[in-house]
């Protein structure tokens, strides 16, 4: 059976099929979508207006280029059900007693907020906070003596801080000295070293404070001496710095939170200008043990951090807040963290009891497709892990124990 195909002005119908430059084609149920294709091709006819973009495409998808009937709705309003029917397997207590190597507990002064903070953490089968609170001077001896008087003086360690404010000369130091001082008071390391550092201190002359400014030489010398470690929390996500635009993938949390956008070049450093230096500020003090807060905002690139892993073999870094960047790429992250499973800490972040358990099922399940806690982090969906016990063993707590000589090892496996 032949057909009678309706085109462009310039080509001829006849009886018998399609004369296109003096020639008849025939066209039968087999050959009409290559004759389309053909004809939007050679021709220019009406439907290379809608001229594919991807290569082996002959023709715009379904809906492509059309609107929706109703209004639609806001990127906050938008909440489908998902349909989908997959085992669930809810983890509210860690299948082995973790350490919180980013805490960030309660100001620890009182016997009251000590009992209540430790009440969530056996919930949790969270055997130790880390406080990194960045605590120094008479503060960090004030949580230090009531956690000394409390019933439970094995279950936290806290981290001093650093006045990094207004660094001109001298100040390195007058730092380090403060340092020695509060590792001789109890603390166990340093840390964390906000954001700040890089994005926003500046030094005495007015100029930004660089990570691996030489003036604050003599603290990461006095670091390696004590044989503490140095945990350090370097800028934001790469998308913090990129422009608010659909394109952004962190555009909701932006749009939410304004201290958030670094795009102004006169103000803040390139993402890129920060991690920078700090490689150079971690490659010039191999003798500390520098500890990377956020997998060190690479996440979204494992492989970055898996180099950096292998070039400085005094490296570690923790998943406080990136849980949405590794239950997004299962596979991956689940090598990854094999792979280099004697570099890596459980951490936190944020000091909320309820959201502890999604680390538990990301890391100990199989789970797909289920939610993360916070929306204007991730819009997408996660999927467990399934982490060997090996693996968990040393993620929540056989890493910080080598690294940290401060913590009981009370209450752990042998």
């Amino acid at each position: 059976m032949t057909r009678k195909f309706d085109a462009a002005p310039t080509l001829l119908s006849g009886s018998g099929g399609l004369s296109i430059l003096g020639s008849t084609l025939t066209t039968t149920p087999l050959n009409r979508g290559r004759l389309i294709s053909l004809l939007a091709l050679t021709l220019g006819a009406p439907l290379a207006a809608q001229r594919p973009t991807s290569p082996g495409q002959v023709r715009p998808r379904p809906a492509e280029g059309r609107e929706p009937e109703f209004p639609p709705p806001s990127i906050t309003q938008y909440k489908p059900r998902s349909t989908l029917v997959a085992p669930v397997h809810m983890v509210l207590r860690a299948k082995f007693p973790a350490i919180d190597f980013h805490g960030h507990p309660p100001f620890l002064a009182s016997q009251e907020v000590i009992n209540q903070v430790v009440s969530y953490m056996d919930s949790l089968n969270l055997r130790v906070m880390v406080s990194a609170n960045n605590s120094s001077g008479e503060r960090l001896k004030q949580q230090l003596a009531a956690i000394a008087a409390s019933k439970y003086k094995d279950r936290f360690v806290i981290l001093t801080g650093l006045n990094l404010r207004d660094v001109g000369p001298g100040s390195g130091q007058r730092i380090a000295a403060q340092l020695e001082a509060d590792i001789a008071a109890g603390a166990a390391g340093v840390g964390e070293i906000g954001k700040e550092f890089g994005l926003f201190a500046h030094k005495a002359d007015g100029s930004r404070l660089k990570l691996d400014d030489p003036e604050l030489d003599a603290v990461w010398e006095t670091a390696a001496r004590l044989k503490i470690p140095v945990f350090i929390h370097v800028g934001d996500p790469a998308e913090f710095f990129e422009p608010i635009d659909f394109h952004n993938e962190r555009w909701l949390e932006l749009a939410l939170y304004p201290s958030r956008r670094y795009q102004d070049r006169s103000k803040y450093p390139s993402f890129e200008e920060l991690m920078a230096e700090r490689n150079r500020l971690l490659a010039r003090h191999p003798s500390v043990h520098w500890v990377l807060a956020h997998l060190g905002w690479h996440a979204n690139d494992l492989a970055r951090l898996g180099r950096m892993f292998d070039s400085l073999p005094n490296l570690s870094s923790e998943v406080g807040a990136i849980l949405y960047d590794l239950g997004r790429q299962p596979r991956a992250a689940r090598e990854f963290m094999i792979k280099y499973q004697d570099r890596l800490l459980f951490g936190k972040d944020s000091f909320q009891p309820d959201e502890y358990p999604y680390y538990w099922r990301v890391f100990e399940t199989f789970d797909e497709y289920f939610d993360y806690y916070r929306d204007y982090h991730a819009f997408w969906k996660l999927y467990g892990l399934g982490l060997p016990d090996s693996v968990l063993k040393r993620l929540y707590y056989g890493n910080a124990l080598k690294l940290t000589a401060a913590i009981s090892r009370s209450g752990f496996p042998k």
